[in-house]
């Protein structure tokens, strides 16, 4: 799975993650947490809007995924 981090506004974390990949883009799963709530959503995300995207720095190719430790 490829994880993308999104552009956000300061206090907020917001990523994607590319779960599958069909004739029409991508199958996409959104995470937005702001002030400990955590909003989940999943959509399609064309192929051309994702290269806009991507291009632009609207979204940008996580480093790694983090994994918690307890």
């Amino acid at each position: 799975m490829k994880r993308y981090c999104i552009k956000s506004e300061p206090g907020r974390v917001e990523y994607m993650d590319i779960i599958n990949e069909n004739s029409e883009g991508y199958i996409i799963r959104v995470t937005r947490i702001r002030d400990g709530y955590e909003k989940v959503i999943e959509e399609i995300l064309s192929r051309h809007l994702f290269n806009i995207c991507l291009k632009t720095g609207f979204i940008y190719k996580a480093e790694r995924i983090a994994a918690s430790v307890a």
